[in-house]
């Protein structure tokens, strides 16, 4: 059977157990060479009736799930295999209720698995975009509830109006024409801080565009940096932030629309995700397909075990507060 175009076909191909345990491990073991994931000997032999491995190098067992986002879960691939196609591949994500309903898991085990899958779409290590040529869009946004919504006492501090922006987390993104985006959580909006991450992540000699913020005066003597006054306009020719502009819709979108409510502490596992969906929507002119996504986030499953401890904040794990910023891992 061929591999998997659409929803449905990928639901159809991973329901035969046999054809998602070798796609797994086709995955994870592309050379052929079944390896340890303990101590990395490759002198095992497989047990067709239990489907594992037991290795002569450490005298212990291993599964396909073993070092990867899978561990531990009881849920079988097919299960899985649906729901990553399903996160991967939506335009604004898919909530753990969705998920919950359609897998027929409680929506607590649904929650906990997409948090794994997001694990899995964390992008590799960062690499500098632009230099001489290039332009990089830089912006910042606030994320949280609209302040038409809010009490007056949390729109109005002291007599001042803050359009309720008070204790919002702010997001700070850089895109590359024609490349990727890179977003981090920042805590304050002040020169020092926007412009070291500019410069931490953007080539000198790169053309930068910003909006109006004074934090960002400063950056010319690195960069050709224009600026477009929004109070004026928001197209000045190439001057513009209106790719990030339509990055901070989609999340908002995913944000506000599905997943309704995101403590702030997660809120970089989110932005993993549609960092994700936005940075391999294209390849140059081509468009990238459903299953080219798929299988290029299933390669990175491999060393990013995930527990519930963790993601509940019950051990002594650091949290993360940038993203984009992760190791490169073994394929899966």
């Amino acid at each position: 059977m061929k591999l998997p175009r659409t929803l449905q076909e990928a639901i159809v191909y991973f329901s035969d157990p046999q054809r998602a345990f070798d796609y797994g491990v086709k995955l994870r073991w592309p050379h052929g060479k079944v390896i340890c994931p303990r101590c990395a000997s490759d002198s095992n032999y497989f047990i067709k009736t239990r489907w594992l491995w037991l290795c002569r190098g450490c005298d212990k067992q291993f599964t396909v799930k073993v070092g990867t986002i899978f561990e531990d879960s009881p849920l079988g691939m097919d299960k899985w295999m649906t729901a990553f196609w399903m996160i991967v591949n939506s335009r604004s994500g898919v909530s753990s209720c969705e998920i919950g309903r359609c897998l027929g898991i409680t929506q607590k085990s649904a929650w906990f698995m997409l948090h794994r899958i997001r694990t899995a779409m964390q992008a590799g290590t960062f690499v500098k975009m632009g230099g001489p040529g290039s332009e990089v869009e830089v912006d910042e946004t606030f994320i949280g509830g609209k302040a038409r919504n809010m009490h007056k006492s949390k729109k109005i501090v002291k007599g001042y109006r803050h359009r309720g922006t008070i204790n919002k987390p702010v997001v700070m993104g850089m895109l590359e024409r024609g490349g990727n985006i890179s977003t981090r959580i920042i805590h304050e909006r002040d020169d020092k801080t926007l412009q070291g991450h500019v410069r931490n992540s953007v080539d000198t000699g790169t053309l930068v565009y910003t909006d109006e913020w004074r934090s960002y005066m400063g950056l010319s003597d690195e960069y050709i940096h224009q600026v477009i006054n929004h109070a004026e306009r928001y197209v000045d020719g190439r001057v513009h932030t209106n790719g990030l502009e339509n990055f901070w819709s989609l999340l908002k979108r995913g944000l506000g629309g599905n997943y309704v409510s995101v403590e702030p502490f997660h809120l970089y596992r989110y932005l993993d995700e549609q960092m994700f969906r936005y940075n391999h929507r294209k390849e140059g002119d081509r468009k990238v397909t459903d299953s080219e996504r798929f299988a290029l986030a299933m390669s990175q499953v491999s060393g990013k075990h995930l527990t519930y401890s963790q993601l509940t904040g019950k051990d002594e794990s650091p949290r993360h507060e940038t993203t984009g910023a992760g190791e490169t891992q073994d394929p899966f």
